[in-house]
């Protein structure tokens, strides 16, 4: 018989149909035996009773087991509904179990609180609780929303290298890779200097994939393979423009999540995220401003914002401004890559910014140089060497328009917006410091935030 999905069965009331799935619960009770089954569409409550052959065979199954089962599709009696469940209204009368896959005991409790240890040297398992099949549903139509929107917006995607021959930002903490003939490569801190160079094909363009950082973080927000989100668009007048990109960006994935992930939102116990026509948007000073205002420190000559600044932003922004997001603008020049655009009207600052969303930066983004000369320059500048640039810098040499994007990191996204405080827990195979699958160093733990 050809298998049906959970999420159908009720189209189905009276039939017989089969079902593939996992047992997610096992009640076994003399001469009847009760299972909620679950596969990719959802679960439904099966029963056996009067039909000792499949008894046999239901006794031998435990959590875990994979089976494939047939039955009879019932309604459940008027008292024995449950309007609030996914097929609430039916129960499988089971003729028949096939164990597909045994399953040994659990190592932990499933529906126990997990520490990170437990939760990530399991990740095979822990991926099937429900709240981590719940995240990782709306990690995945984050990235259906934003496909999906930049697609609308006139965005082609592309795919960026992932082994280069040098530093986007000429950083130092890069993972070093043996190349052919001698050479050392490196792993992509970025597609940046990719993305600019495609601004010149298509205008509009954006690219997902992983990206590589060799920093020797240990905390709650910080990955060494880390999944972006990029885009760079061409023709804008300056850092504003992107801005009104992103605004609209993030309100259609909010408003995608909202719609398609209510009942993981809810799962999760977290409410739908404020997202306003417009954000809210500060300068760097002003934010520094409202900070000393609020709290009575001082932080009006610091370049970047801490922590608990971001904190704090977001907190201010939801209970006075109406939104869980904020954008931060014109950070120092000295602070910001090569590649960013100098304000003309303060040119110790930049036109860059930072969207910060529920207490953590979200993604860094603004207006680039698009200059040759002033490009050039800017290289010099921050004691890099431009000929080791002279493959980027062709498309400016031949005409690059005034163009600026986003890098957003996916992880931090996902964690925010199902409310989990580290940022790995929102990884589906973390790597950091101290963990490639499994512990590098079992000295250190994941719970180390420092």
């Amino acid at each position: 018989m050809e298998r049906t999905l959970i999420s159908s069965l009720s189209e189905h009331k009276g039939k017989e149909v089969t079902i593939n799935g996992w047992v997610n619960v096992a009640r076994l009770q003399g001469k009847m035996a009760f299972f909620d089954f679950r596969d990719r569409s959802g679960a439904v409550q099966g029963v056996v009773f009067g039909k000792p052959e499949v008894l046999e065979v239901a006794n031998q199954l435990k959590f875990s087991y994979v089976v494939a089962v047939t039955g009879i599709v019932n309604e459940r009696p008027e008292k024995m509904r449950n309007d609030k469940v996914q097929n609430g209204d039916i129960e499988l009368e089971i003729t028949g179990i096939e164990i597909l896959s045994a399953s040994e005991p659990m190592p932990f409790d499933m529906d126990s609180e997990l520490n990170l240890d437990t939760l990530l040297d399991y990740r095979p398992l822990t991926l099937r609780r429900d709240k981590e099949r719940a995240m990782f549903k709306i990690q995945s139509e984050i990235l259906v929303a934003y496909r999906g929107y930049l697609g609308s917006q006139g965005f082609t995607e592309f795919q960026a290298p992932k082994l280069v021959g040098g530093d986007a930002e000429g950083g130092a903490e890069v993972f070093k890779v043996k190349y052919f003939k001698g050479v050392e490569a490196s792993l992509a801190t970025s597609p940046q200097l990719y993305k600019q160079i495609m601004a010149g094909v298509f205008e509009r363009v954006f690219a997902v994939g992983p990206t590589f950082r060799a920093e020797k973080s240990a905390t709650t927000r910080h990955l060494s393979e880390i999944s972006m989100l990029d885009l760079e668009m061409a023709f804008i007048k300056d850092h504003t423009d992107v801005i009104t990109l992103v605004t609209g960006l993030m309100r259609a994935i909010t408003a995608h999540l909202n719609t398609v992930c209510a009942a993981e939102l809810e799962l999760l116990g977290q409410p739908l995220a404020l997202a306003p026509e417009t954000f809210p948007v500060m300068t760097l000073r002003e934010a520094q401003a409202l900070i000393l205002k609020e709290t009575g420190v001082d932080k009006t000559k610091e370049p970047d914002l801490e922590p608990e600044d971001e904190r704090f932003l977001c907190d201010y922004a939801n209970k006075n401004l109406g939104s869980d997001f904020v954008f931060v603008t014109h950070f120092p020049t000295s602070k910001r890559p090569f590649y960013t655009h100098i304000d003309p009207e303060t040119p110790e600052f930049t036109r860059s910014f930072d969207l910060l969303f529920r207490g953590l930066e979200m993604c860094s983004g603004g207006q680039r140089v698009h200059k040759y000369e002033d490009l050039v320059e800017r290289i010099k500048g921050k004691g890099l060497d431009p000929d080791k640039f002279q493959f980027y810098l062709q498309a400016f040499k031949y005409g690059i328009p005034p163009h600026g994007g986003i890098g957003l990191g996916l992880e931090r996204l996902t964690a925010k917006f199902c409310g989990v405080a580290n940022v790995k827990e929102a990884t589906l195979f973390p790597r950091d410091i101290n963990r490639i699958d499994t512990f590098t160093s079992k000295e250190q733990s994941d719970e180390a935030d420092f």
